[in-house]
Formats: C-alpha cells, structure tokens, sequence
C-alpha cells in the first residue's frame, strides 16, 4: 500500500492505446485545436494551484516563496479552495469534450473526477476527522526534517520557521475535531485504545532528544563553530516553546476530550448522511458501481477458492492436523521470524534484488528511480502496518522507500515477505509509480495520480506474479502468498460487513484469524485500519480480479502472439486509471497486435 494516496475515480469511457509515433502524429494534428490549448492550460495551472495548497511540497518543487510555511486547515480555507474548484470546473465545461483527441478526452474527464472528489470532501466536511487508527497529523508534523531539503544555512532557517507554526496547525486541527465531536464524526473509540501513546511518544523532556532536532544533531552544511551552536541554540528554543507545547495540548485533548466524545459505533453508515457516504467511498477507491452487498458476495466466492488452495499447500508441507492447527504452527514456531530488525531489512533487501534480477523478463520498460528498503519509523511502528511503499518526486533528492515494519520481530512473519515485498516494492508500486511520473506525454497530474483500484489491484497482482519469477519455491512461503490473497479477499468481507451490513469489530478479527495465517496483531491493526479508513481496502482484491480477467482474455485472443512484457507495459503505460479506462486500454491493444 502506498503512504500517501491521490483522490481520483472512475469514468467510463472509451480509449484507444496508441504507440508512440502514433501519439505524436494525432496530437501534431490537434495543436492548433483551441479546446485542445485551452485544456493544457487549465491543467497546468491547477496542478500548479495544488501545489501551492501544500507549502511544504511545493518548496520540495522549487517553489523559494512557500518556504518556510505551512497550508492552513481552517474551515475558511477549505471553503476557499471549494469555490476555486467550482470555478475550475466551469472552465472544464466550457471546452468542448468532443473536439478533444482520445487521449485527452480520458485526461478531461479524470480532472473533472479528481475536483468533484475534493469538492465533495469539503461537503462531507472530512477535514473534521485528520486521523486514522495509524496516522494522524502529528505524524506528519513530526516528518517535517523528511520533507525539506536542508542543504544551506537559510534551510535550517526555514526549517525553523515551520517548526513555529506547529501549534496554530495543532490548534486548527484540535478545533475542526471538536466540530466533528459535536456531529458524531469522529474515528470509532473501539480503534483508540492505545493511540495517544504515538502522541506522547515525540513529547521529550529535552529539545535535544526529540525527532525534531535530529537535522541539528548531524548538520549536511559547512559553518564555523559559533553559527552551528547559534542554530542549534535556536532550534531547542523553537522546539520547546512551540512543538513540544502544542504536542503536550494535543495529548491532553485527545485523552481528556476526543476519546470520551468517539463514535461508539464503527460503521460508516452511522456517520451523518452515512450511506451515502459510504457508498461515495466505495465508488472513490474501486472506480467501480457496486454496492456493499455486491461487493460482499463478490469477497465470500475469493475466500472459498483461495481457502481450497491454502488447505492443497497444507497437504503439501505434511503437516498433520487441521487448517486452525497450522495457522497455530505457523504464528508461534521461531522458524518463521526473524531474531533481529537487521535480519528482516536484510531478508526483504534480497528479496528485493532478486526481483531486479527479473523484471527484464516481465517488462519492456523500466524506471530510472531507484529504491531502498528502510525500516518504519519507531515512532509510528507500534500502531502502524507491516510495510509500505513511500514514492519520491522524480526531481527528488531520495529514492523511494519501500518500508518495513521492525516493531515487534514475533509478529512479522517471514512466509509473507516475499508477498509483501513483490507488492510493495518490485514489481508493485515503486515500478508502477516511478514509470508513471516518466510519462512526460501526459499532463503532470496524471503523472502523480493515485487511484486506489489500479495501484493497489497491481500490487496484489504483482504478489501473483512471483510464481512466474521463481519465487515461492518453499510451500510455507507459497502458503504465505495465499494467506495475502485471502487478507484481501477478506476485505470484501469484512469492510463491507462492519461499515453497511452489522459486522462487530470481534466478529471481522475472527474470521480474519481463522481464514489467515497474518499473526494476530496484524489482524488486530488491520481491522482498525478499515474501521477508520472506510472503503480504501475494497480496491486491492476488485483492481486485481479485473487485472487478472484482462490478462486472461489478452492470452486467450492472442495465442501465440501474448508476450507477457507487452502486455505488462500496456497495463502500465498510461499511469494510474479506472478500470473501466484499463478495461479499455486493453481491448485495443489486443486489437494492435492482431492487426500486426
């Protein structure tokens, strides 16, 4: 799963994959079509307006004059930035769609997408809610030394200059979650318990020992003696009087106010105009119209197949006893987990390199990025997912990261980490969107789109693609895919159960434990996470099912003529969309290679 997920959805329209040269040629013929200009246009300047909403991100793009702030979360804000889409939606109205190439016209019609969704977020007043079971903006406040670049004496300025505005963010935040208080939206209490020990954890009673001031304790800058110390000196200042103060307030509110106040009910139907927002949820992060109960006869068919496989791969290890004994032998023998973080991050690095090793097999085209495999960061470990893929601008000065979770050794399975590696670093997401934002033909929005059902259906078909890569040679590996597969067949199940169809907490932990092999802290995290993050875990298993279908009709039409790398670079080729467009994409592209 990626770190940090772009609002988009689907639309159902049709789109022809054209090659190269053929691109060129029909949009040469189209450059002097004034809806054709007019929409560029448009599209450069919102993407540079989006920018400009993140200060921190749009300093990371070169941006001199947002350093040194941070975005306002107010609801006037949010209210602002509504009426400034609704203006931007207009002018997409008053081009003409039909003068558009095919191209385009897919462009016009995920831009129009991706400002509704935001418009709608403002009307469903989401800001009101800045936290899930595992995250929250105090997390993002503490990444702040991630996220600039410090490389001369007017950043560390700057930096500091952002570290002053910590606690005017807290306080809007902290207002906007009173709000939501007072509507009953609020994250469920029953995911809470535990949650304000990730706040307490960055209040230090020294400045010197806090995350904040790590880009102080080993400066990248040349600067004499007494301009260090002055900096320093500065930042224990900052960091006392500003961030530690405002994390203390926050911590005092979260426990003597938002826990008492929480949503005692975890169902998304609850919430204030719930069904629709739920269903709005779905709609968003499957790109797909389909409801609830759909989605939930769609998840129990996954699960009796996948339980066939997994009881076949018993069979095969000769283990003796039943399905509920090996999940036991497989969460408690010592066997299958790593005795120290450096041994996990190792093991995942080679698996990671072995991957390399094959993806010319698998792929025509490759990304330029690089990758690195880190560890989670302690602070946020605890409450935070087994491993996840956090992406780099291309620009960037850091390569992306793909992330594992070094926090508690006996509850990180090494079975599930050829699966988990393959899905979030090689083939899956660092291939995925390190191609996407090389795309230079397409506007840069598109280059930095995220849609759900596409990016995490391709992880999860990524996972299946090991077994043509020579992985999962070893039966309780190959169990370990399976039990992957299930966790997202599960979450048809289980999302769909507690947030439309009265499942309880207890009821989703039960079945996820006795239908995985995940040990039963990760159950525990991971149905906490669909309780406060409503429909995003719907997108894996329904992007993959549809990925997989369009693999078998390209091998079924094309016979002899499927090569597996085309057909990956197709997949690939036009950066994340619905799957109605992939859908699409597809088709023609069976189509170019019989008509070759």
């Amino acid at each position: 799963m990626l770190k940090k997920i772009i609002l988009s959805s689907a639309i159902a329209v049709f789109f022809v994959l054209l090659t190269p040269s053929v691109v060129m040629a029909h949009d040469e013929a189209i450059t002097t079509n004034a809806e054709t200009q007019q929409l560029h246009q448009l599209f450069e300047e919102v993407y540079q307006w989006d920018i400009a909403q993140n200060p921190v991100f749009a300093a990371r793009m070169g941006d001199d004059k947002a350093k040194g702030k941070l975005r306002q979360v107010d609801p006037a804000s949010y209210e602002r930035q509504k009426k400034q889409q609704l203006v931007f939606l207009n002018r997409l109205e008053a081009i003409d769609r039909a003068q558009l190439s095919l191209t385009d016209q897919i462009s016009y019609d995920m831009f129009k997408t991706q400002r509704l969704e935001a418009i709608e977020d403002v009307d469903y007043r989401t800001y009101q809610m800045p936290l899930t079971a595992e995250w929250g903006f105090h997390v993002e406040m503490a990444g702040l030394a991630n996220q600039v670049s410090l490389n001369k004496y007017a950043d560390y300025q700057n930096y500091l200059e952002l570290l002053k505005q910590v606690p005017v963010f807290f306080e809007q935040n902290i207002s906007n979650m009173r709000a939501g208080m007072e509507r009953g939206f609020t994250v469920p209490r029953l995911v809470l318990d535990g949650y304000s020990d990730g706040i307490k954890v960055y209040i230090q009673d020294k400045a010197e020992d806090t995350v904040w001031f790590k880009p102080f304790s080993n400066m990248r800058i040349s600067l004499d003696e007494a301009q260090q110390q002055a900096l320093k000196q500065q930042a224990i200042e900052v960091i006392n009087k500003n961030v530690l103060v405002a994390y203390k307030k926050y911590y005092q509110f979260f426990e003597n106010e938002y826990l008492p106040a929480a949503k005692k009910s975890i169902a998304a139907i609850d919430y204030p105009n719930g069904k629709d927002f739920y269903q709005s949820q779905i709609k968003r992060y499957t790109t797909l119209d389909l409801s609830a109960e759909e989605i939930n006869a769609i998840g129990w068919l996954e699960v009796k197949r996948i339980r066939a496989e997994m009881e076949q791969v018993i069979e095969e290890t000769g283990f003796e006893g039943d399905f509920a004994e090996f999940l036991h032998f497989l969460r408690t023998d010592p066997q299958f987990y790593a005795e120290t973080p450096e041994q996990l991050l190792k093991e995942a690095a080679y698996m990671s390199k072995k991957m390399d090793h094959q993806l010319p097999k698998f792929f025509g085209k490759l990304p330029r990025q690089p990758y690195g495999v880190v560890p989670v960061a302690p602070e946020i470990a605890p409450k935070y997912t087994t491993g996840r893929y956090s992406g780099a601008p291309i620009s960037s000065d850091r390569a992306g990261e793909y992330w594992v979770n070094t926090y508690a050794l006996e509850k990180r399975p090494l079975y599930n980490l050829e699966a988990l590696t393959l899905h979030e670093a090689v083939p899956g997401h660092h291939l995925q969107t390190a191609l996407a934002q090389e795309l230079t033909d397409l506007p840069k929005f598109r280059q930095n789109t995220y849609i759900s059902a596409f990016g995490e259906g391709w992880g999860l078909y990524s996972e299946r693609l090991g077994l043509e890569a020579g992985f999962y040679t070893d039966p309780y590996s190959n169990f370990g895919r399976l039990t992957y597969e299930m966790w997202r067949a599960m979450r048809l199940v289980v999302d769909t159960g507690m947030h439309a169809m009265g499942m309880s907490r207890d009821e989703a932990i039960k079945l996820m434990e006795e239908n995985t092999a995940l040990s039963t802290h990760n159950v525990r995290t991971e149905i906490d996470r669909y309780i406060s993050w409503p429909g995003q875990a719907l997108s894996y298993k329904l992007g993959e099912i549809k990925i997989r279908e369009l693999r078998a009709k390209a091998e079924k039409e094309l016979g002899d003529d499927f090569d597996i790398r085309q057909f990956h670079d197709a997949v690939l080729g036009q950066g994340s969309v619905p799957l109605s467009v992939l859908e699409q994409q597809i088709e023609q592209f069976i189509k170019q290679v019989k008509a070759k």
